[in-house]
């Protein structure tokens, strides 16, 4: 199964420092290629844990007895790694956003190039659909997902003619979702809107910022002094939050200082941030809008 090439494979992996009796944690598994990458630095005595809830990555596990999948949504990795019998880890790996694969997989309905019933869950189990945000969502609720997770300045509109075209009959396909936001796709720029809309509605759909969050807040519980967390985002929503908890321990505001001005946080940043060379955003298109932040648990 095909999912093209992991983006900033060594530097992510590098920014691990992995030790070879180590316990580490890629929360991405999808294709399997940071894993791999890993678990090549891995000694016998290193353990690899991934997460991936998406039901395609169980055809990717590779066959060593060092790696363990847990089919689950990352949100959930306290919990999941206790029950394996860790309470603490060197490190932890995540390439956020939606893989090559589940892009290329015309009826999973994550991509604007395809025409498909209207899904977008990572999960094939969740409930909520994109079909649910389109035709159930309340407008002034459609309005607020345009507008916070596709920083769409026309939000208003675009929730008012979904609205009112569902009012004749439910908007079903990706085609018909097009067809209702026509007016608001100029020409010259009908995919950049377009792929704003999909991202708005598929952030929705799989509770990708909460889900960061949940996830960041445990981080600095389950690393060992040290240990490293090396993150990929995609858009400036993810970006931001992972620089604000790296700095700031927090996503919003300025921690509290002591009357010297200075604030504890739990991490430190490692490194500048990376971003993919002109060669690999040629060879791996997926990798154009990525940015690598490293930092280590104090």
């Amino acid at each position: 199964m095909d999912y093209h090439n992991p983006v900033l494979l060594n530097e992510t992996v590098d920014g691990l420092d992995i030790k070879p009796d180590g316990v580490y944690v890629d929360v991405t598994f999808g294709g399997g290629g940071h894993s791999r990458e890993i678990l090549s630095r891995l000694g016998e005595n290193g353990r690899l844990y991934g997460f991936d809830q998406d039901p395609d990555a169980a055809q990717n596990v590779p066959d060593d007895s060092r790696f363990v999948l847990i089919p689950e949504n990352f949100r959930f990795i306290k919990r999941f790694l206790r029950f394996h019998g860790h309470k603490k880890v060197d490190g932890i790996l995540g390439d956020f956003g939606v893989s090559s694969h589940q892009f290329d997989v015309a009826e999973r309905g994550f991509s604007t190039r395809f025409e498909s019933d209207l899904d977008m869950r990572m999960n094939q189990k969740d409930d909520l659909s994109a079909y649910n945000v389109v035709n159930d969502y309340a407008e002034e609720d459609l309005r607020q997902v345009f507008w916070q997770y596709g920083e769409l300045r026309n939000a208003p509109k675009l929730a008012s003619a979904i609205v009112m075209a569902r009012g004749s009959a439910p908007i079903k396909t990706s085609e018909q979702l097009k067809k209702v936001l026509a007016a608001f796709l100029p020409k010259h720029r009908e995919h950049k809107i377009l792929a704003q809309i999909y991202q708005a509605i598929r952030i929705e759909v799989n509770q990708e910022i909460e889900v960061l969050k949940e996830f960041l807040l445990q981080t600095e519980q389950l690393l060992e002094p040290g240990g490293r967390i090396s993150l990929i985002s995609y858009h400036s929503l993810e970006d931001r939050l992972v620089k604000r908890y790296i700095r700031n321990g927090l996503f919003e505001g300025e921690p509290e200082k002591d009357m010297y001005g200075n604030f504890d946080v739990p991490f430190k940043k490692v490194g500048r941030l990376i971003v993919p060379s002109k060669e690999e955003i040629k060879s791996n298109n997926r990798a154009r809008s990525a940015k690598l932040r490293i930092a280590a648990k104090v």
